[in-house]
């Protein structure tokens, strides 16, 4: 059985006991949350696809870490200007452990 779910504006196949990084949601380690923002699930043979998502349908996880990536440099450079440009940044993230697929259809 897995699961297609939304979450962050980007989209994730999940199945349980799969542990997943999404970008960052509010809560502490060991919460449980619960994503009710499901595309289509896949039980026995049969696929549920929602229009756009599936009633009825919701993903139990539990929240392992609160953290963030590596840092992403950006250098921007003008040649001949004298002048250049540098950035960091480390996007946060939420990891996810996926406890429990329900679907009542």
């Amino acid at each position: 059985m897995y699961a297609v779910i939304e979450s962050g504006g980007k989209q994730y196949r999940v199945s349980e006991g799969e542990l997943i990084r999404v970008e960052k949601l509010a809560g502490e380690v060991g919460d449980e949350v619960i994503i009710d923002r499901v595309l289509s699930v896949r039980t026995d043979g049969e696929l549920v696809v929602g229009s756009p998502y599936v009633k009825g349908a919701k993903v139990i996880a539990k929240i392992e870490e609160q953290g963030r990536h590596k840092k992403v440099i950006t250098f921007k450079y003008r040649r001949r200007k004298d002048t250049h440009r540098k950035v960091g940044h480390r996007q946060r993230f939420t990891g996810l452990r996926i406890e429990k697929i329900v679907y009542e259809g």
